[in-house]
C-alpha cells in the first residue's frame, strides 16, 4: 500500500534505474493482476493513472503504453479464462490448496450470474473481481469467442479510461500536488461497488432494508 500511495515518487526511481525496462515492468504488473487468479492485491486503476501523467510530462510513451498495457490486461485475462477451463473446478474442491481464497470466487461469481457476460466487461473496473471474473467465466465454460469480444472491449476500455484520464489530468497543478488522496480516492472509489453488494447481501440475510 505504501508503495501504491507513494507511486508518483517510486514510478522515476524505477525509470532511473531501470530505464526502458520500466514498460516490461509494468507490463507485468498488469497481466499478474489480471492474469493470476492468486494476485488481485496488485495495483491497477491507480497505476494505469499515474503512468499516463509520466507520459504526459513525456517520460514515457504514451503509444507504447496503451499498447501494451492493453496488450497485458487482454492476454491476462486470457490465461485466467484458460486456468479457469481446465483446472478451475479442481481447485475449488481440494481443500488443502491455500493460494487461492474461495470467498473472492464467490462474490466474482454472483457478479457474473447478475450480470452475465457482461461481467467481463464491468469487472475490469473492480480490483479484486476482475482478478476472478475471467476465472469463473472460464470455470462457467463460457464460449471462447464470446469471452474473446467482451474481453477486448472491456480491456481496451480499462486501459483507456485510466490511462487517459492519467494523460489529460496528471499534468495539473491541482493532481500533482495531491497524487497521493487522488490514489486513495480511486481506490476507494472502485471499491463501491463491491461494498454495495456486501451490504446488499448482508441487508437481505438479516431482513433489514
Amino acid at each position: 500500500m505504501d508503495y501504491l500511495l507513494h507511486f508518483d515518487t517510486e514510478l522515476p526511481k524505477l525509470f532511473l534505474t531501470y530505464g526502458a525496462w520500466v514498460y516490461a515492468i509494468v507490463f507485468t504488473i498488469v497481466f499478474c493482476e489480471t492474469g493470476l487468479v492468486v494476485t488481485p492485491f496488485l495495483p491497477g486503476d491507480s497505476m494505469l493513472f499515474a503512468l499516463g501523467a509520466f507520459a504526459a510530462q513525456g517520460s514515457l510513451s504514451i503509444g507504447v503504453l496503451a499498447a501494451g498495457l492493453a496488450a497485458a490486461a487482454i492476454l491476462g485475462n486470457m490465461v485466467n479464462y484458460t486456468i479457469g477451463r481446465l483446472i478451475g473446478q479442481k481447485l475449488l474442491d481440494n481443500p488443502r490448496q491455500k493460494f487461492f481464497k474461495k470467498a473472492h470466487y464467490e462474490k466474482a461469481h454472483a457478479y457474473y450470474e447478475k450480470h452475465g457476460a457482461v461481467a467481463i466487461i464491468l469487472s475490469r473496473f473492480i480490483p479484486i473481481i476482475r482478478s476472478f471474473a475471467p476465472f469463473v467465466a472460464g470455470v462457467a465454460k463460457m464460449g471462447k469467442r464470446k469471452f474473446t469480444l467482451y474481453n477486448l472491449i472491456g480491456g481496451g476500455a480499462w486501459v483507456a479510461l485510466f490511462l487517459g484520464c492519467g494523460y489529460f489530468l496528471g499534468g495539473t497543478p491541482w493532481v500533482k500536488g495531491h497524487f497521493k488522496l487522488l490514489t486513495v480516492i480511486i481506490v476507494i472509489v472502485s471499491l463501491l461497488p463491491v461494498a454495495w453488494e456486501i451490504l446488499k447481501s448482508k441487508w437481505g440475510s438479516t431482513g433489514k432494508p
